[in-house]
């Protein structure tokens, strides 16, 4: 809900001590101009906060921030020696499940580590330093290396048919660190942006982080409603539109191609950048996904994630962040203060990696495992007796499930821990924080028995709450 945006806001800036006790707070009329919302919004702000003790009211004069805002806003850092200095809330949901140990992980989208091509690594590993005997005493610049630069650029043209120079990407430490880039270059508290619903969670916490303000942009399996999309450009001119629309983090869906060229149109039409965010496009079961984005953008209004950190080698920790040369030259900048580049050796064993024969046939193999633990999955849902739904996705690592009426995720997940059983609930994937009957189960972390045996664990914990709800 917006209003819950300008509280936290507002809330963040007395926390900074931008605003101090009994200080004045700016008008409704003037926050909402500011901020580009409405003063009913800004108004439903003030009115919590007030509730809440963090603010009072002086009659004709306005909101003041009250003496006590300090204990109000949050107690636990009284005492604290970053009691003046504190950071601002920063959280990341998914994270938070992750570090929960449990037998049978279904929140994790991680391929096994024994689909992963381990032994073959190990040799390029050796092979590198032979020909970089120097690579340890040596930075990255912070563009990445040129050499694997010029390789992903030739592998995209070739792929997609694109025109792409390695002057135009950039190699980021996965893509999370892309997305946080991103997202610190282009977004001011309050910046109005899309993203669709659900969505990747982490993106969700990240934007948070910067005080975006998220509109969202509902995703079916058929696509968006583009008539919906272009109202919803023309009415909050959004910085950019984060999308993932090739078997979508968590739904599995993929974006129809005729809607990829309409959505480059309204981009341009309303000079809204469009972050695709594609880190599953090689994960394709029966046939390829349409062609990325970036790949039909003529103008320059999209930048590309492509990690290849999920089914490649998760430890190297390798992104390619495309886009015009304006926009890459800015990420540099960003990349130079965030870590001044990412490490050159994890580069040259992907590179190396990379232009091998064997990692064709691992991919290969790779989509055949993961289909056959899909298929696993679906099996045993549809065996549960439980009228569980879903879209079957064509690839990826996740399947979207919606509960049975009555049961909420959020209850399922609390008795599932008790079971050591985790997966993400629909809420976290969601702007809103409203999506209680879904939630992602990822197939691709777990082997085929143990998939079998979890999901009989989940089946059995969701049927024990909904026979005690009808008691």
């Amino acid at each position: 809900m917006l209003f819950r945006q300008v509280y936290d806001y507002i809330r963040i800036r007395m926390k900074r001590g931008e605003w101090h006790e009994h200080d004045k707070l700016p008008s409704v009329r003037l926050l909402a101009k500011e901020l580009n919302v409405n003063r009913l919004t800004v108004f439903k702000a003030y009115q919590l906060l007030k509730q809440e003790g963090l603010v009072y009211v002086k009659e004709k004069s306005g909101y003041y921030v009250s003496p006590e805002h300090l204990n109000n806003i949050d107690a636990a850092y009284q005492g604290s020696a970053l009691k003046h200095a504190s950071a601002p809330d920063i959280r990341n949901k998914l994270s938070d499940i992750h570090r929960v140990e449990a037998s049978n992980q279904f929140s994790k989208a991680l391929i096994d580590p024994g689909l992963l091509p381990n032994l073959f690594l190990s040799d390029y590993v050796k092979r590198v330093f032979d020909l970089y005997p120097k690579l340890m005493g040596t930075y990255s610049t912070a563009q990445g290396d040129e050499e694997l630069r010029t390789v992903l650029a030739a592998y995209l043209n070739q792929q997609f048919y694109t025109d792409c120079h390695a002057s135009e990407l950039i190699i980021t430490t996965g893509a999370q660190q892309a997305i946080d880039l991103i997202t610190r270059m282009w977004i001011r508290p309050m910046d109005a942006i899309l993203v669709e619903r659900p969505t990747y969670s982490a993106a969700l916490d990240v934007f948070r982080a910067q005080g975006a303000r998220l509109i969202p942009v509902e995703f079916a399996p058929e696509g968006y409603d583009m008539e919906q999309v272009e109202l919803l450009m023309k009415e909050h001119r959004p910085r950019f539109f984060y999308l993932n629309p090739t078997f979508h983090n968590p739904t599995g869906y993929t974006l129809p191609a005729d809607q990829r060229k309409q959505l480059l149109e309204l981009a341009e039409a309303y000079q809204c950048l469009l972050i695709e965010d594609d880190s599953f496009h090689d994960i394709y079961f029966d046939h390829r996904p349409p062609r990325p984005l970036y790949a039909y953008d003529t103008s320059g209004w999209t930048i590309y994630i492509r990690s290849f950190c999920k089914y490649v080698a998760p430890g190297l920790r390798i992104c390619a962040v495309v886009g015009s040369q304006d926009i890459i030259d800015s990420l540099i900048k960003a990349k130079s203060l965030a870590d001044n580049g990412t490490p050159l050796v994890t580069q040259k064993i992907f590179l190396h990696y990379f232009q091998s024969t064997r990692m064709q046939q691992h991919l290969e193999k790779l989509r055949i495992a993961l289909q056959i633990r899909k298929d696993v999955m679906e099996e045993e849902l549809r065996q549960s007796g439980l009228p569980w739904t879903w879209a079957s996705p064509n690839g990826g690592l996740n399947l979207w499930i919606q509960l049975p009426e009555g049961l909420s995720a959020q209850r399922l997940l609390e008795e599932a821990l008790r079971q050591s059983l985790t997966f993400v609930p629909g809420a976290i994937c969601d702007p809103l924080d409203q999506t209680e009957d879904h939630i992602r189960l990822s197939y691709s972390f777990m082997n085929e028995a143990s998939i079998r045996i979890g999901i009989r664990v989940l089946a059995q914990v969701a049927s024990d709450i909904l026979d005690r709800e009808q008691m």
